[in-house]
């Protein structure tokens, strides 16, 4: 299943099933999961692990070297995991010794046309990328979230699980679990129902997560009154655990 036209380097590892369509090249220091389909056109560079039945559009660069300049060749890696559908004209880096030394992507994410994700970005479960949405390094993406097409995240910046940006969106400082945020820069624009219920939160979770929302932008306290109160809520309502964790790991502040 590999097109003649295609070079695939001896030292890449294909498991069963893989399809490698006309001039893709795979080169050294590559494994690629069964099931696994490779467009026309992809390059794919190592070291890079890529797991089961994920699909690669062509002209996609995976696994190229980390766009920093103080990467000096070391043998650092991009893992992605299963079931992704990557589009026509992304980029996804390698990691860089100054932090995971590897990019990471999870299971079951979409990730539209023109998407780049930079050098120890790391993603996890069934994400949405629309089409330009640019990472820079070191951003943090937690499960279900949703960047509108041309978002824009800046280096460290942490994005909460369930989160939704509009398209244009500017992201400089990290946005919250279950927030919808638009704007350059970003401001905050009440949370995503509509995804939660989608994913099978309850009414009583949802109208907990808008009143944790309110707690944060609306309440007049400051961010750390705001985390206190959340913490202490999490206890008799998990649903806001995943946030109360968030809020206490804020490196760079979150967007107001």
């Amino acid at each position: 299943m590999i097109h003649p036209t295609a070079i695939v380097d001896p030292n890449a590892s294909l498991g069963d099933g893989v399809s490698v369509g006309a001039y893709a090249v795979i080169g050294k220091d590559v494994v690629i999961g069964s099931g696994t389909t490779i467009g026309s056109h992809v390059v794919i560079e190592g070291p890079t692990r890529i797991g089961r039945d994920n699909r690669f559009f062509p002209h996609s660069s995976i696994g190229a070297a980390p766009q920093d300049k103080k990467y000096a060749e070391e043998a650092t890696t991009l893992e992605i995991g299963d079931r992704n559908n990557i589009r026509e004209f992304c980029t996804l880096n390698r990691g860089t010794v100054q932090d995971a030394g590897a990019t990471r992507v999870g299971n079951d994410n979409w990730i539209m046309a023109y998407v780049h994700l930079a050098h120890d970005c790391q993603v996890g479960d069934g994400t949405i990328f629309a089409n330009n949405s640019q990472l820079a390094g070191h951003v943090h993406i937690g499960n279900h979230a949703i960047l509108g097409g041309f978002t824009v995240v800046h280096q460290f910046v942490h994005i909460g699980a369930h989160s939704l940006t509009a398209m244009g969106t500017i992201l400089l400082q990290d946005l919250p679990p279950y927030v919808t945020a638009a704007g350059n820069t970003a401001q905050p624009h009440g949370i995503n129902s509509e995804g939660l219920r989608r994913r099978g939160f309850t009414a009583a979770e949802i109208a907990h997560i808008k009143s944790a929302y309110k707690t944060m932008y609306k309440s007049g306290l400051s961010l750390e009154q705001a985390r206190t109160e959340i913490a202490n809520r999490a206890e008799s309502e998990p649903e806001l655990s995943v946030l109360a964790t968030f809020l206490s790991r804020a490196g760079r502040g979150i967007i107001r």
